[in-house]
């Protein structure tokens, strides 16, 4: 299977951003590890943390409603939206996912702003754990340490996306 090149590690996003991470609450330990990564790599893109507003909501499945609430402020260069769902017992799991990427993508089209899908979609908790590992704490950016970091994969798509939408919209002026 072809996979694309990770985006460029030392891609800075376009000056005076403000971005919007909201992080569901539920299966906290792996969404903590996302947010972590997230911010790590918007910090490494140059980003200010006084630029950066993170949302918590109870689960993934409140994401959708307040990404477009804060896309539709038209504060935020980006919006991400982090959460965990891991399969149980039950079809529960498929239902929310479906329910909550077609939430994501919808309001990001509506909105014309980027609202990025940083949400496991996993078969058990250590598949979950293990893409949202973070390195240890102070350890700051480092493209190695935080490979497998899908809040920090999520947080390099909306640093490309900013630069994309902003090119887009120079070139038309």
């Amino acid at each position: 299977m072809m996979k694309t090149p990770p985006s460029d590690p030392a891609a800075r996003a376009p000056g005076g951003v403000r971005v919007a991470v909201v992080a569901a609450r539920w299966n906290a330990d792996v969404t903590a590890g996302l947010l972590a990564g997230a911010l790590a790599r918007l910090a490494a893109a140059g980003i200010d943390a006084a630029a950066i507003d993170v949302v918590r909501v109870p689960g993934s499945f409140e994401l959708p409603l307040v990404a477009d609430r804060l896309a539709a402020a038209g504060r935020h260069a980006a919006v991400l939206c982090l959460g965990a769902i891991v399969r149980g017992e039950t079809t529960h799991d498929r239902h929310i996912a479906a329910a909550v990427a077609q939430g994501i993508e919808q309001a990001g089209r509506n909105r014309g702003v980027p609202i990025l899908f940083g949400v496991l979609t996993c078969e058990n908790d250590a598949q979950a754990r293990a893409r949202s590992q973070v390195p240890a704490a102070g350890a700051g950016w480092d493209e190695a340490a935080f490979a497998r970091n899908k809040g920090a994969e999520c947080a390099a798509a909306a640093v490309e996306m900013m630069t994309v939408l902003a090119g887009i919209d120079a070139s038309a002026r």
